[in-house]
């Protein structure tokens, strides 16, 4: 006779384990594949747990009122050899490659083989079946909080727990492997970066795209004394625009949209081993000229990490200008408290066709991109925003 384990299923989506609350049947007693053996209890409902062939009870490993993770033996069938195999299980005899170690409740061992389509699918950076840390056991998140730990820090780890669960000795042995690899630390800017990355990205997040012509821009740029830098004329623009309609900087909060009292718009600017967002506080009611000092002072500050308190946070939108960097495209992400970055990339010369000339022309094209909340935002909103941003740049003297 073979012996298979009858295993706490999984209950729900989001149920880790359940109470004992009764035994339907008894140790002895003849069962049939899918019959009610345990009556079990989650903080959603009360179900059964069904045996997994046709056998006999030959032990319960478990105690009325205990509760019990989903995957541990609740109980063992003793089966015919031709049903264990029927059901694609079967009891090795010694010891065999391949086999898998269970455990029951009272430190009852048993080892089962499960047969299966072995994957073909190899050389992968992450395992297919990774599934992360989509469930943590209160041990798990204990021991994850005192090392300074985050879910999406095991987000490439394979469980070996029921559903593919993370269980505390996957994490164990993660982090032993990790031992293996050089590690230096991260600075703490990083690790700031890195937080409000992961919060940011709890959010569904979109982009759209506009190519500019940055000509008009550009000769007014150069007619100036102090020349502000293309993306100092994108935030302003930004700001007259918000100023005009500041639903598409609000934040959804329940079932309202708060809106801003203030256009506070923030610019990133790269720092060692980080990036500082200064805020120019009431954008939309100073002229470029009126910022341009200010947001040099900033920049200034910014790179020194010398920052006054009052020269941070609070701001509504954040413009980047990752074309510093020579790229002409990207998807900044919008910071956790904000619902809109304004990027802009290299400007390029593109051909561009001139209807009263009948003929291309050169032109200096930049792409802005606008990065939003989709619960705040929809794709044609966006569009909408990013329009009027464009229009308002094309008239430079304006702004």
């Amino acid at each position: 006779m073979a012996q298979i384990p009858i295993i706490m299923p999984q209950l729900g989506e989001s149920i880790a384990e359940a109470t004992i609350v009764h035994f339907l049947v008894d140790v002895g007693q003849e069962v049939q594949a899918d019959q009610d053996v345990i009556e079990v209890e989650t903080n959603k409902a009360t179900m059964n747990v069904t045996a997994p062939c046709s056998g006999k009870v030959e032990k319960l490993l478990v105690d009325l009122n205990e509760s019990y993770p989903v995957g541990a033996v609740l109980g063992m069938l003793a089966v015919a050899a031709d049903e264990a195999r029927r059901v694609g299980l079967d009891v090795p005899e010694g010891r065999e490659e391949g086999a898998m170690n269970r455990t029951g409740g009272h430190g009852d061992s048993v080892s089962v083989r499960r047969r299966g389509v072995e994957p073909t699918v190899r050389g992968l950076p992450v395992p297919a079946q990774a599934a992360g840390a989509s469930y943590m056991s209160p041990r798990m998140k204990a021991r994850m909080q005192e090392l300074g730990l985050h879910a999406a820090d095991l987000a490439g780890v394979a469980g070996s727990g029921a559903g593919g669960r993370v269980t505390i000795q996957d994490f164990e042995a993660f982090l032993a492997q990790l031992e293996q690899h050089r590690l230096t630390p991260a600075s703490s800017m990083r690790v700031a970066v890195a937080d409000a990355m992961r919060r940011s990205w709890t959010r569904p997040l979109a982009t759209v795209a506009l190519p500019v012509n940055i000509d008009v821009l550009l000769a007014h740029r150069k007619q100036q004394t102090l020349k502000p830098g293309p993306a100092l004329y994108a935030l302003r623009a930004l700001a007259l625009a918000l100023a005009e309609n500041s639903a598409p900087a609000g934040r959804l909060v329940g079932h309202h949209i708060v809106h801003p009292d203030e256009i506070d718009i923030g610019f990133a600017v790269e720092a060692e081993d980080g990036v500082l967002v200064p805020v120019l506080r009431k954008a939309n009611q100073q002229t470029l000229s009126e910022l341009l000092p200010k947001y040099n002072n900033l920049v200034a500050s910014a790179r020194q990490r010398r920052l006054p308190p009052d020269a941070t946070g609070g701001s509504i939108a954040t413009v980047t200008n990752f074309g510093t960097f020579g790229l002409t495209w990207a998807t900044p992400i919008p910071l956790p408290e904000q619902t809109l970055v304004l990027g802009m990339g290299a400007g390029r010369t593109v051909p561009f066709w001139n209807a009263e000339a009948k003929q291309f022309v050169p032109v200096m094209e930049v792409n802005l991109t606008l990065s939003f909340d989709h619960r705040v935002l929809d794709g044609g909103a966006a569009g909408r925003l990013l329009a009027r941003i464009a229009e308002l740049m094309a008239n430079p003297a304006d702004l």
